[in-house]
């Protein structure tokens, strides 16, 4: 089922197999369909600069993942199998019979598991730096044992830091924490502050905090730490896109010391093992994007023309240029 939401006639909301209800947005536009999934802790308005743009050649929607936004939590657990369950729902919903699945973070992931399951519905995806944590062997020059714990120290965080709530005198240092980010990074100050206000929800007493709650948080970190990426991608059988950011992240207050080495191990890691899959696997490509894991916020036109791009060429088969290898 599919109905409007407000009185924008953009806003449409999808119910999912379990009665969830899913909040899309409808860009418009005309052309092969892509669908635009936001990552952990995020929202459909990631995409509100970039997908203008892909509106120009594309049928362009962006969905709330469950638990997130506007979307519904649902009684079953957050797993990557109910995510892609719950894209087929707004495909079939918004009459969508083929579409290409473009995620970013988290729902790069989801993208991934899209290209499996949805033979039938999704010709080829893309996952913008949706790399989760890997597995300790990535970390290149580590000692895998030592960043096993490393990575269990900083799932623990990242659980106790999910859905925290706080009260509403806090709000306005939220917002402003991550307007300030923003500022680092180039990106329009009321972009972030929208989807700050999009994520928030209530307790019962009152208080705020930023979807997900803290029980999908702590589904989502085991799903992402369940998941084998790069087993995944040396099966694929269509076209696949990853991007991977090319400049280190801003600091982020209160992470242990050793965090930042930790991700240039990892950083490293993954710029090897991407090459390898690109050099050895004839269904994806591997492209590099001067840009933080912000991209789709810092670089929307730079995103939108390399989905564009991928989407000419390995969907319609147009001559086109290639896109930057990592």
């Amino acid at each position: 089922m599919t109905r409007s939401a407000g009185n924008t006639g953009r806003d449409l909301v999808c119910e999912a197999g379990d009665g969830v209800e899913l909040a899309v947005r409808d860009h418009g536009g005309a052309g092969t369909a892509v669908l635009l999934l936001h990552g952990a802790g995020r929202t459909l308005l990631d995409w509100e600069r970039a997908a203008p743009l892909l509106a120009a050649g594309h049928r362009v929607l962006a969905m709330d993942l469950r638990g997130h936004g506007r979307s519904g939590d649902g009684a079953v657990p957050w797993t990557f199998g109910t995510a892609v369950e719950d894209v087929r729902a707004v495909l079939a919903g918004c009459g969508i019979p083929r579409a290409v699945v473009v995620g970013h973070s988290l729902g790069g992931m989801v993208a991934v598991r899209c290209l499996e399951a949805l033979a039938d519905l999704v010709p080829a995806a893309v996952n913008l730096d949706g790399h989760g944590m890997g597995r300790p062997e990535q970390y290149a020059g580590l000692d895998p044992e030592w960043v096993r714990e490393r990575l269990a120290e900083a799932r623990q965080f990242a659980e106790e830091a999910g859905g925290r709530p706080f009260g509403t005198e806090a709000l306005a240092g939220v917002i402003g924490y991550q307007t300030g980010m923003a500022a680092e990074l180039g990106i329009p100050a009321d972009v972030m502050e929208a989807g700050v206000r999009r994520a928030l929800a209530e307790t019962g007493d009152g208080r705020l905090f930023l979807r997900p709650g803290r029980q999908q948080a702590g589904e989502l970190q085991e799903a992402m730490a369940g998941i084998d990426l790069f087993g995944r991608y040396r099966t694929v059988s269509r076209p696949l896109l990853i991007a991977r950011a090319l400049r280190p992240n801003p600091p982020v207050p209160g992470v242990p010391s050793w965090f930042d080495d930790l991700m240039a191990a990892y950083t490293e890691g993954l710029r090897h093992d991407l090459a390898e899959l690109a050099r050895t696997q004839p269904h994806v490509t591997v492209a590099g994007v001067d840009a933080t894991h912000a991209m789709v916020l810092e670089r929307p036109q730079e995103i939108a023309e390399l989905v564009t791009t991928f989407v000419a060429v390995e969907v319609n088969g147009s001559s086109g240029p290639g896109t930057r290898d990592s």
